[in-house]
């Protein structure tokens, strides 16, 4: 990465595809005026007209999802079919925020005793950095930026250096939809430039998606600012079968789980913690389905997965599965790179996976799976927690009222039974541990960016 762009580069090819010029210290100025100015004007647009916009965005991204589509693809590697499907995920998104949102957002009536009319206002509180990753160049921003936004504020994108055409297509398309130039802003510049920019006093407040590390470092400097921050730090979910689960349509959900965008998700089945009684059966039936994936071209329909985003994403996974062997595990299936251009991996299996080891302890952000021994329900459970992350877990069993009671102790900010890990605008994502604090979507995200004002008019 070069100290004075950001470089686009096609991860299966590895060839660039272009460079983004970092904004200097005037334009970065002008940018954080320009976005302050947009926000004192967005702020004062009755919620109805802005909730207007976010149904023109839901369908402009539905007339142009093959187009954006190939440049998700083009930059971070996903399939073609993945890349469509996110940006119907977007559009299904702010189309329910649209009609929804303003209701979460009226004043709320609170009853006191005596003849006094209380009721509590959510307003804005300004312009939000939102630093977000590259993995779901769309999704992972508008996740966070429609409601953000549909509460008046305004919302400056720092994204990942390697989607910064993702990130510029997303700014036209708001803007497309009839979002006022500056609520919607991209940010482009180094990490050491980051610091300044949430001290700014034109800046309220901060949420990021991305690594434990660099939560830690931006919480610091939010927290050093009087600032509030929403973090998403990814994890290193359980999934978890138990003896009397449908076991073929657990390995099923378990291969989506796992190998979706190549391995590359945050809310995603990493371990793969399997009661004594079913282990063997689910491992083959497993490891037959892992040998039918093929990582090729994302453009080409018959690839299952393509490249990992980045070349050293993808040699730190494969350090991650030498180390995890080195410590024990076995290699089931896959475990090298994969020759020739680009920077594909192996579907990846490991076997005899242990607390301690790499695989287990770590987020593995590839198409590598972890498979764990319990010797029964309550050493899963102890399996499932025994992690510094707590982002999301998946339980299998036929036993729902069994499942909803170890849901309750699983130490995760989400629990899915019987299925894989979904998100969706209804329910909110976040996690706890270190998979970070605060929540997205939902009236709790759209809660999390705006000033509870109790307003407390006396009788009389």
């Amino acid at each position: 990465m070069s100290d004075q762009a950001a470089i686009s580069r096609n991860p299966a090819t590895g060839e660039d595809i272009q460079r983004f010029a970092f904004q200097d210290v005037a334009a970065v100025g002008q940018l954080l005026a320009d976005a302050d100015r947009a926000f004192r004007a967005w702020r004062d647009v009755p919620v109805g007209r802005r909730a207007a916009v976010y149904g023109r965005l839901a369908a402009i991204m539905r007339e142009r999802r093959d187009a954006v589509a190939a440049v998700i693809t083009a930059e971070m590697g996903k399939t073609l079919k993945e890349a469509a499907a996110e940006i119907e995920k977007c559009a299904a998104t702010a189309a329910w925020f649209g009609e929804h949102g303003p209701a979460m957002l009226a004043d709320e009536p609170v009853g006191v005793e005596g003849d006094d009319q209380v009721h509590v206002s959510y307003l804005p509180i300004g312009t939000v950095l939102g630093i977000m990753p590259w993995n779901f160049p769309f999704w992972q921003t508008i996740r966070a930026a429609v409601p953000i936004m549909l509460s008046g504020n305004g919302f400056m994108l720092k994204h990942a250096p390697n989607v910064m055409a993702c990130a510029y297509l997303m700014q036209e398309m708001w803007e497309q939809a009839g979002l006022p130039h500056g609520v919607f802003s991209v940010l482009n510049v180094g990490t050491d430039a980051i610091e300044a920019v949430i001290a700014d006093r034109r800046i309220a407040a901060v949420t990021l998606t991305g690594s434990m590390r660099a939560g830690a470092a931006v919480a610091a400097i939010a927290g050093k600012h009087l600032k509030k921050s929403v973090l998403e730090l990814g994890g290193a979910d359980p999934f978890i079968v138990l003896a009397d689960a449908d076991i073929e349509q657990a390995v099923k959900f378990a291969i989506a789980g796992r190998f979706a965008n190549a391995g590359q998700v945050c809310l995603a089945a990493k371990r793969l913690i399997l009661e004594a009684p079913i282990a063997e059966r689910f491992t083959t039936l497993f490891l037959d389905a892992v040998r039918g994936i093929k990582a090729g071209d994302p453009t080409d329909e018959a690839s299952t997965i393509g490249p990992i985003a980045r070349a050293d994403l993808r040699d730190g996974v494969h350090d991650q599965v030498a180390r995890s062997v080195a410590a024990g595990a076995r290699l089931l299936a896959g475990g090298h790179m994969i020759d020739g251009p680009g920077f594909f991996y192996e579907p990846t299996v490991l076997g005899d996976v242990t607390p301690g080891m790499a695989a287990f302890d770590e987020e593995v952000f590839g198409p590598v799976a972890a498979l764990v021994l319990a010797r029964d329900t309550e050493h899963a459970i102890e399996l499932a927690n025994a992690s510094d992350y707590g982002l999301s877990g998946n339980l299998w069993t036929a036993d729902t009222g069994k499942a909803a009671r170890i849901a309750r102790r699983l130490e995760t900010g989400g629990v899915f039974i019987n299925g894989f890990t979904a998100s969706n605008p209804r329910t909110p994502v976040g996690g706890v541990k270190n998979s970070g604090y605060g929540r997205e979507l939902s009236h709790f995200g759209i809660r999390e960016f705006v000033n509870a004002q109790t307003v407390w008019t006396r009788a009389g």
